[in-house]
């Protein structure tokens, strides 16, 4: 079990709601998102931190993804994603 940061590409609407639609995993592997099922703050059990969780389905299985940004206020504003890993 652990974190693993991410490259993922997300959809922003014009009233601020972000919804993943694809992310790729560290072997380049990309992977389309089929469904949103959930979105809340929360943390990490597994592998700590915390963020806003997207409970996502990508074809039968359901994973945890995590949006974790930091509020600055400089030109350093950052988000990072992580999947929870089952290993």
């Amino acid at each position: 079990m652990g974190k693993v940061y991410i490259e993922v590409c997300a959809v922003f609407d014009k009233a601020g709601k972000v919804t993943p639609i694809w992310l790729k995993w560290t072997n380049g592997k990309k992977f389309e998102i089929d469904k949103v099922t959930d979105i809340r703050k929360s943390a990490s059990l597994k592998a700590g931190g915390t963020g806003i969780r997207y409970t996502i389905k990508i074809g039968e299985q359901t994973r945890y993804l995590f949006c974790e940004c930091q509020n600055a206020w400089n030109e350093h504003n950052l988000c990072r994603w992580f999947l929870e890993t089952n290993d």
